[in-house]
């Protein structure tokens, strides 16, 4: 009885590799490419045999000048920082590994490694510039809407007192609603006004001081299943800061998640955690800072719906029903105010809200 056992292949290696690895033949078309090439190019390896690598980017010229380069053994290998442009998907940044191989079949490896570094960088200058836009916005379209609403408020009052006395219990119904609805208007504008009032940075801020003032908060709240968990870091030091205005920002990020958690409260297994760190070396705003606060406020609830996933810390934005959707807007400029930022990480079962706050 013989046992047959398979051959290894020159791919095989390849396979395992985190990096997305492609070979490519004389002409710049693929001839191999591993999970990690399937996963980063979004296409199945049927897909991509065939295709020169260079037409599958808007600016694949650059990668084709590489490929030309090492094709004619100009060099053994280069590495390029790339930003790859996508039709309908967002551009892929990748550190660029070009290699010349001695195969005239493949005579090219092309390796791809995603720069997750340069992506957060990306993703918070877009955000911190999206933040920017609707501070903007929402000032002007606070102030277009205040002065109206006191002409209105001050209208119907006036209304009121002439009233004839014989309808004044029906008609009053009437004008009380114009009166309360501008009041709640009122509120919601100097709520929409609040982030633009600069931060009152005037004390030593403990931020376990600030997390345990929300979490009791929380526990008067949710008395009953509501596990609030507490991860601390004790030796993080005190920063200058707005106390008042962490515990807002903080606060209206529980809150939200105890608000999506509604069902596994009433289950009895709902939990929230508050985790603290040090972080080294990080990049805010374009700033580095040598140390920063990482906070973290973990929930174990549904996730938040993909269709607003990028859109959470927009004004009005809300994935429940009745929410004013501006409890995360004010969170991010409150944060902001103390040049920090705050990132969100979300799937069933596990929400992620980092807040990242420089240290001294």
């Amino acid at each position: 009885m013989s046992i047959k056992t398979a051959v290894p292949t020159a791919t095989d290696g390849l396979e395992l590799l985190a990096s997305a690895v492609l070979l490519l033949d004389r002409e710049g078309r693929i001839v191999y490419a591993n999970p990690a090439a399937e996963n980063l190019l979004e296409s199945s390896v049927k897909g991509l045999k065939q295709q020169k690598l260079s037409d599958l980017f808007l600016n694949g010229s650059q990668l084709a000048a590489v490929f030309e380069k090492a094709a004619a053994h100009q060099f053994d290998d280069l590495r390029q920082d790339l930003i790859l442009d996508r039709i309908g998907r967002e551009p892929l940044w990748v550190d660029t590994l070009a290699k010349a191989l001695d195969n005239p079949a493949t005579p090219v490896l092309i390796e791809l490694r995603e720069n997750v570094q340069q992506l957060k960088l990306e993703r918070e200058e877009r955000l911190f510039d999206q933040s920017q836009v609707n501070k903007e916005l929402i000032r002007n379209l606070a102030h277009e809407i205040k002065n109206p609403l006191g002409g209105l408020r001050g209208a119907a009052q006036l209304l009121e007192l002439e009233l004839p006395e014989r309808h004044l219990k029906e008609l009053r119904e009437y004008t009380q609603v114009i009166i309360k609805e501008a009041d709640r208007l009122q509120t919601l504008v100097d709520r929409l006004l609040a982030p633009h009032r600069l931060a009152h940075i005037v004390s030593d801020v403990d931020i376990h001081e600030v997390c345990e003032r929300v979490r009791s908060l929380m526990v008067a709240e949710f008395p009953h299943g509501l596990t609030i968990n507490r991860d601390y870091d004790l030796s993080i030091p005190q920063f200058r800061g707005d106390k008042e205005q962490l515990i807002q920002a903080i606060l209206n990020i529980a809150h939200n998640a105890a608000q999506a958690l509604t069902d596994r409260i009433q289950s009895g297994d709902a939990n929230l955690t508050f985790q603290t760190r040090i972080v080294r070396q990080v990049t805010l705003a374009k700033v580095r800072y040598r140390l920063a606060l990482d906070l973290h406020i973990i929930d174990n609830g549904p996730g938040i719906p993909d269709d607003i996933q990028e859109r959470i810390f927009y004004p009005l934005v809300s994935g429940r029903d009745g929410g004013s959707g501006l409890g995360l807007t004010l969170a991010q400029t409150f944060v902001q105010q103390h040049m920090g930022v705050i990132e969100c990480e979300s799937r069933p079962g596990c929400t992620d809200f980092r807040v990242l706050i420089p240290l001294p």
